[in-house]
C-alpha cells in the first residue's frame, strides 16, 4: 500500500510512526487494502468515577499494576464546539441543559475541568442573553466557570484579517485579549490556519503577522496559538521551476506548519495540534515532488513533531476516528476513545502531561434527531480520556 510505506520499509517502524498499536495497525492496513471500512476499535473502558479521579490528582494509578495516568484530572478539557447545539438550545423549549451556565454544570458533572470556547454566543433566552462577547459577558461567564470548578483554557476567536493591521482590527483583538484575561485563559487562538496558501512567501507574511500579534498578546499575558486542519501539514512549495505566475512548483519536503514553527518566535507564537486532522494529513500527504523533479516519500509523524517542539504545543484537540476508504481523508470522526487513533502511544510519546491541555472534540456530536447526543457523547469521551494509562514498564 503506497499510502502507508515508509522510507525504511520496516513495518514495525511504520506502525510506530503512525501511532497505532500492532493490532490496530494490521486491522487498519487490512481494511484499506480490502477497500472496507474498519469497525470502531473501542478505547479503554471507563474505569474511574469522578471522585476517584480527584483522589489520583498526581496522575498515579495504584491498582492492578497499571501505568501512570496520561491525562491528569485537571488537564481534561473539551472545546465547546462539540456541544454547540446545547449552548444554542432554547431553555424555554427543552428540559435538557441549555446555554453556557447549564452546559458548564453538566460538563463539570461529567468530570471535565477545562473548557475551550468557540465564540461567546448562546441562545437569546439563556441567562446573559445571546452574546457574551463583552467585558460584562466575560465576567458572567467567569462566575459560572468558578461556580462549577471549570477553567477556560483558550478560545477559537478573533484573529485580525487585515495586514498591516487596521486600527479597528487591533482594537477588536485587544478587546478579545481583555475578555480572555477576565475568563482566566493562559491561551487565546483561532480555529483556522495562518494562511491557506502552499507557497513559502505567503507563510513568511503569515509569520510576520503572527509574530506581531503574538507580541501584542504577550504584553497582555496571553499566549497566542493557531490551530491546524490537514492542509497545514501538507508540503510547502518552496523551489523547483516557477509557474506562469512566478511561483514555485516543487517542495523541499518540509511541511507548512513545520516551516511556520521555524520562522515564528517561540516566545510569541504557539500551536494547538488537532490530532485527528494531523492523522488525516499523515494519510493524504505522504509523497512530494522534490526540487529535482523526483517523487519522494515522507510519512508524517504527528507525535514526533510535537516531541521535537514540545513547549510550542500547549493545547491539543483530542479527536478520534475510524478508518474510511471512501471520504478521501482516511478517517471518519467518532467520539474520543471509540476509534483507531492510538492515544495511549501518542500521549506517552509526547510526555509533558502536566503541560499539555487536551481538549476533546467531535464535530459530529450534535444530532438533528437526538438532542441529548452531544452531552452524552461528551461523557463517553471524558471517561475514555480519563481511562488512558501508560503501558506498564
Amino acid at each position: 500500500m503506497t499510502a502507508f510505506n515508509d522510507e525504511s520499509g520496516s513495518g514495525d517502524a511504520l506502525r510506530r510512526t503512525l501511532g497505532v498499536n500492532r493490532r490496530r495497525f494490521l486491522s487498519t492496513c487490512t481494511a484499506v487494502a480490502a477497500g472496507a471500512v474498519a469497525a470502531p476499535v473501542l478505547g479503554a473502558s471507563p474505569a474511574l468515577a469522578q471522585d476517584r479521579d480527584r483522589g489520583h490528582g498526581h496522575g498515579h494509578d495504584h491498582g492492578h499494576g497499571r501505568g501512570h495516568v496520561l491525562v491528569p484530572p485537571g488537564k481534561r478539557g473539551i472545546i465547546l464546539y462539540t456541544v454547540r447545539d446545547a449552548t444554542a438550545r432554547d431553555p424555554l423549549a427543552s428540559d435538557l441543559p441549555s446555554g453556557f451556565r447549564e452546559v458548564f454544570k453538566q460538563l463539570a458533572r461529567h468530570g471535565y475541568r477545562q473548557v475551550e470556547f468557540a465564540g461567546y454566543n448562546q441562545h437569546a433566552n439563556a441567562p446573559g442573553g445571546a452574546s457574551l462577547e463583552s467585558v460584562a459577558g466575560a465576567r458572567l461567564l467567569r462566575s459560572w466557570l468558578d461556580d462549577y470548578g471549570l477553567r477556560a483554557q483558550g478560545n477559537h476567536g478573533f484573529i485580525p484579517p487585515s495586514w498591516p493591521l487596521t486600527t479597528a482590527d487591533l482594537d477588536t483583538f485587544k478587546k478579545h485579549l481583555e475578555i480572555a484575561n477576565i475568563l482566566g485563559m493562559d491561551h487565546m487562538g483561532t480555529g483556522g490556519d495562518p494562511t491557506g496558501s502552499s507557497y513559502r512567501a505567503d507563510w513568511d507574511v503569515a509569520a510576520e503577522k503572527w509574530n506581531a500579534l503574538g507580541k501584542v498578546a504577550r504584553r497582555e499575558g496571553i499566549k497566542l496559538y493557531t490551530h491546524n486542519h490537514d492542509a497545514a501539514y501538507g508540503f510547502l512549495l518552496d523551489g523547483g521551476p516557477l509557474d506562469a505566475q512566478g511561483r514555485p512548483t516543487r517542495s523541499s519536503g518540509i511541511r507548512k506548519l513545520e516551516y511556520f514553527l521555524k520562522v515564528t518566535d517561540p516566545k510569541l507564537v504557539w500551536l494547538e495540534m488537532d490530532i485527528f486532522w494531523a492523522h488525516v494529513a499523515q494519510y493524504k500527504f505522504h509523497t512530494y515532488t522534490a526540487h529535482d523533479g523526483s517523487t519522494r516519500e515522507k510519512v508524517f509523524d504527528p507525535a514526533g513533531l510535537v516531541a521535537r517542539h514540545n513547549k510550542r504545543y500547549p493545547l491539543f484537540h483530542a479527536k478520534d476516528g475510524v478508518v474510511s476508504t471512501t471520504n478521501g481523508m482516511g478517517y471518519d470522526m467518532v467520539p474520543f476513545g471509540t476509534g483507531v487513533i492510538d492515544y495511549t502511544t501518542f500521549f506517552s510519546r509526547v510526555g509533558e502531561r502536566n503541560y499539555h491541555n487536551p481538549m476533546v472534540e467531535d464535530d459530529n456530536s450534535p444530532s438533528a434527531t437526538d438532542p441529548a447526543q452531544s452531552l452524552r457523547e461528551a461523557k463517553i469521551s471524558y471517561d475514555n480520556l480519563a481511562a488512558l494509562r501508560s503501558k506498564k514498564h
